[in-house]
């Protein structure tokens, strides 16, 4: 299966679940940075898996669970190559975004000691804030924030003023899931080896709309989940530099991720397998090295500027209405609006836009200390993937415009 050279109509044909109706209206959908559709190739692997090659992996030697070690090892390696790691063994399947977070939190947490700094950003998803109190609660660490500018970038100077000798963790988000912005985290990254500091980067936001090398980086840790990138739920990444990941204890016991158990001690499996504890989403992990495969057929360059080019269009018409605040306008961002209106609540106006057909997400975004340096109860979002369109855009708009006059604008 192959759809470059890219073609918004070819893809958009792969994804069912685009062509239905809501309400009698055709889907429009721009929740994606929620969670994304998934095209015809997933839901076949995903079906395929389950009817024909349902069994237990790494243990048996029937020929079933052959079959599905093999597939999900082989998910293992696409996702290796996919995202630039090393090895296969650097890559650990989890439940997703904040499970590999936590994974992190407890298991690099237990080197940490009390008055270690760990560093995050004022932009922060709230799966990128509670497992570092938490950490810090439990071992008298110090969590600092870099703040951010009113147009939703970093405050960088303020940045390298927060780096110092104690600081042992900087983890930030590479593309904020309210506000769009890109953050410059190559830079980041270097500045906070130059102290001895580890880099742990929040990709749920960054995986399916950016080339992502993680060598090339440098990142300690990089996570994400699948149900964002085309691919199922409950299923997620969390890469890490080989030797780290060998230095850190298991974060959780059980089945597989044992080399030998008696009831004096045990011995903890190798990489990967010591940090996946029990039978893992065996599905999810093979569904997602089909969505993987599924973004390897697509010219991924030329959708990016495809969602640029929805990201500017959408922002630049949003920005002439009277009453409307665009919250986010980084110089470099992306697939994300982000917007109040005076005197109307959120939640009303994306209960009208779904009447009328378009699925929008509305609230805090798990971002509430965002919400507070903005001093607003929330926004609504409007996010865009590479099946998406300018005349959807048009549709939202004139639809955002009849919501407005049903509320009173």
């Amino acid at each position: 299966m192959s759809v470059s050279p890219f073609s918004v109509q070819a893809v958009r044909s792969l994804f069912p679940a685009l062509n239905q109706t809501v309400f009698g209206k055709q889907l429009i959908y721009f929740d994606n940075g929620a969670t994304s559709q998934k095209p015809q190739v997933v839901l076949d692997t995903l079906a395929k898996y389950y009817a024909l090659e349902n069994a237990n992996i790494h243990r048996g030697v029937h020929y079933l669970s052959q079959q599905a070690t093999t597939a999900y090892e082989a998910a293992r390696k696409q996702i290796q190559q996919y995202i630039g790691a090393g090895a296969p063994e650097e890559i650990i399947f989890t439940k997703g975004t904040t499970d590999s977070i936590n994974l992190v939190a407890f298991s690099f947490g237990e080197r940490l000691n009390a008055g270690d700094e760990i560093l995050i950003s004022a932009m922060e998803h709230h799966s990128n804030i509670v497992p570092w109190q938490l950490l810090c609660e439990r071992k008298g660490c110090v969590l600092k924030v870099i703040p951010i500018t009113k147009k939703g970038e970093l405050d960088l100077e303020a940045f390298d003023k927060l780096l110092n000798e104690r600081t042992k963790l900087l983890a930030i988000t590479h593309i904020s899931n309210t506000l769009g912005t890109i953050n410059p985290v190559k830079e980041l990254i270097s500045k906070a080896h130059l102290f001895g500091a580890k880099v742990l980067l929040d990709g749920a936001q960054s995986i399916q709309h950016l080339s992502i090398d993680v060598k090339d980086l440098d990142c300690d840790f990089y996570t994400f989940s699948g149900h964002k990138v085309f691919g199922p739920t409950g299923i997620g990444v969390l890469y890490g530099k080989a030797a780290l990941l060998d230095s850190m204890p298991p974060y959780q016991g059980g089945g597989d991720m044992i080399a030998k158990v008696t009831f004096e001690r045990s011995t903890y499996n190798t990489l990967p397998l010591k940090f996946e504890a029990g039978t893992p989403h065996i599905a999810g992990a093979i569904g997602l090295g089909s969505a993987i495969s599924f973004l390897q057929s697509i010219d991924m360059e030329a959708a990016a500027k495809h969602e640029h080019d929805l990201t500017t269009y959408a922002q630049g018409i949003l920005d002439t209405f009277e009453g409307l605040q665009l919250i986010g306008e980084a110089k470099n961002k992306t697939s994300v609006v982000s917007f109040i209106i005076d005197g109307m609540h959120p939640f009303d106006i994306g209960t009208l836009l779904d009447k009328q057909g378009i699925a929008v997400r509305t609230g805090h975004h798990c971002t509430q200390p965002l919400m507070d340096f903005y001093q607003i109860p929330g926004t609504v979002r409007a996010s865009f993937a590479f099946y998406n369109t300018r005349e959807e855009i048009d549709t939202f708009i004139t639809a955002l415009q009849r919501s407005m006059q049903i509320l009173g604008a």
